[in-house]
């Protein structure tokens, strides 16, 4: 098996973190997973899964600070 190394920000570090427990998952799986995901073929692939991860924006709840 192969290593990976990735050198990330700290705010790519927070955002992979945040991202990682909401899908209750560790860092190292989600990243994983991400990697085995479907590639983009089209443009059409693209706007189809960023309207499948934007959710109904009539329902965003500001963020409590």
């Amino acid at each position: 098996m192969g290593i990976l190394t990735v050198r990330l920000t700290e705010e790519e570090e927070r955002v992979l973190a945040r991202r990682s427990r909401r899908a209750r998952m560790k860092r190292a799986t989600y990243v994983r997973m991400l990697i085995r995901e479907e590639p983009f073929i089209t443009g059409a692939d693209v706007l189809a899964d960023a309207a499948k991860r934007m959710g109904d924006v009539r329902l965003r709840v500001a963020r409590k600070q």
